[in-house]
């Protein structure tokens, strides 16, 4: 799998155009674009990724053009129902809590956690009794977080506004451990340093559906086109096409929840 980390900043709200039609229905999704290598901005400020190339795939279905915008993780909700683009391509995971303000479509994939820590811990495993004192690095706003707190209180939790930062502090050394999505971890991992590795098994956080495509709750009509779009490149072999060219394994299988693996 090719390494997609290095991406060039972009300014919010930065637009691509795929699937250009004159006279076609024209959409707009939103992504986060630093999210490797689900969504990114690459080096010459295209906006890159398998929730690209699955959301375009997803509009030349339903015959329609797509325009992408960027959007910072932790206002991508509040833009999405303050109509800044129609929905959400974004591997936003479905959880209760963020159904009370957006709906899903299906899942689209299972985006299991799982930990990184600098090679020098020598750590065989990532139970709360051993990651206890340890500082412990993720995003603002994602599933992780929520995960930490219940699930290892004893730790040192340090949140950042980009993936991006938190892995740059682990490879210098600021933060003895990572959580985050196995799949970008594993991207990043792959082109680091050699600084750090995997410990641990990889998890869902309780309640958590899968990764879903998200819409304004009032927007039945338009979630009800996609998902009908999303089941049939998922049967015509479109999505398989697509996830090969991204991971050489399976991503629809569901993981354990972290409940099964840890007590609180």
């Amino acid at each position: 799998m090719k390494t997609l980390f290095k991406m060039a900043a972009a300014a919010t709200g930065l637009v691509v155009a795929g699937l250009a039609s004159a006279s076609a229905e024209t959409l707009q999704i939103g992504t986060e674009g630093a999210y490797a290598p689900f969504n990114y901005v690459s080096e010459n400020g295209e906006i890159k990724g398998f929730d690209i190339d699955i959301g375009n795939a997803i509009c030349a279905e339903m015959k329609v053009e797509c325009e992408w915008s960027v959007h910072d993780w932790g206002g991508i909700i509040p833009a999405l129902n303050a109509h800044k683009f129609d929905f959400m391509v974004a591997s936003m995971a479905i959880t209760e809590a963020r159904m009370e303000n957006v709906s899903f479509s299906d899942p689209y994939y299972y985006n299991a956690m799982r930990f990184l820590a600098v090679k020098e811990l020598a750590l065989e495993e990532a139970t709360p009794e051993r990651l206890k004192g340890l500082v412990v690095g993720t995003q603002q706003g994602a599933v992780s977080v929520p995960v930490l707190d219940a699930y290892f209180p004893d730790s040192e939790h340090k949140l950042y506004p980009k993936m991006t930062e938190a892995l740059m502090d682990l490879e210098s050394g600021r933060l003895d451990l990572a959580l985050f999505s196995q799949f970008t971890a594993g991207e990043w991992l792959a082109g680091s340093s050699g600084c750090c590795e995997f410990v641990g098994e990889s998890f869902l956080m309780d309640g958590t559906i899968g990764a879903g495509i998200a819409f304004r709750k009032q927007d039945d009509e338009l979630r009800n086109r996609v998902n009908a779009a999303l089941k049939t490149i998922m049967d015509n072999g479109t999505y398989e096409t697509i996830r090969a060219e991204y991971f050489d394994f399976d991503i629809m299988t569901k993981p354990p929840y972290v409940s099964e693996l840890f007590d609180k």
